[in-house]
C-alpha cells in the first residue's frame, strides 16, 4: 500500500513537474492531485527535492548501466552506440523533459553534472581520449541529435524514429 502511494505520488509529480516546472509546483498541489494530505506526502518524501531525486534517480542508474556495458563491450560498434543511445533516451524522455527544463534545479542537486560527463564518456569511445576538433564537434552533434529527437518527433513510430536518428548520427559522425 505505501509503495503503491508512493508510486503515485511519483506519477502526479512527474506530470506537474513536466507541465508546471519543478519551482511551480508545489508539494500541496501533488498532495490534492491525489486527494492525500501534505504531511501524507511528507511521509514518503521528505522535500520536493527528495521527490526530484526519485524521479530522476532510475535514469541516473539507467544512464550509468548503459554506459558501463558500452564501457566493457570488447570492441566498439558505433551503431550499436547510437541504437542504445536512441533507447535510453526514448524510454525515459518524460523524465529527460524534466531535466531540460529544470536545469538550475538539477545543477544545485549536482546531476547536471553526471549527464554531462555520460557524453564525455560516450564520446571517447566513438572517437578517442583527444580526438581532432571537427571530429568532437561531429560527436556532440550526432549525439545531441539523437537525444533532440526522442523530445522533438514524440508521435512518430519508435522504430522508424530509432532508424532515422541513427542513421543521421552514423553520417554526421563520417
Amino acid at each position: 500500500m505505501a509503495s503503491d502511494t508512493k508510486e503515485r505520488i511519483l506519477e502526479a509529480a512527474r506530470e506537474l513537474f513536466a507541465r508546471k516546472g519543478v519551482q511551480k509546483t508545489s508539494l500541496q498541489e501533488i498532495a490534492d492531485k491525489l486527494g492525500i494530505t501534505k504531511p501524507a506526502l511528507y511521509y514518503h518524501f521528505a522535500s520536493r527535492e527528495d521527490l526530484l531525486r526519485s524521479i530522476v534517480q532510475p535514469l541516473i542508474d539507467a544512464g550509468q548501466r548503459f554506459l558501463e556495458e558500452q564501457e566493457r563491450a570488447a570492441s566498439v560498434d558505433a551503431r550499436a552506440v547510437f541504437e542504445g543511445y536512441f533507447d535510453f533516451h526514448y524510454a525515459h524522455r518524460g523524465d529527460i523533459l524534466i531535466l531540460l527544463y529544470e536545469l538550475g534545479t538539477l545543477a544545485e542537486l549536482g546531476l547536471v553534472e553526471i549527464v554531462f560527463a555520460w557524453r564525455a564518456r560516450i564520446a571517447v569511445l566513438l572517437c578517442g581520449a583527444n580526438p581532432p576538433l571537427n571530429q568532437a564537434v561531429r560527436v556532440t552533434v550526432a549525439l545531441g541529435g539523437i537525444q533532440d529527437s526522442t523530445i522533438e518527433f514524440q508521435d512518430a513510430p519508435a522504430d522508424e524514429l530509432r532508424t532515422a536518428a541513427v542513421d543521421a548520427a552514423m553520417a554526421t559522425l563520417g
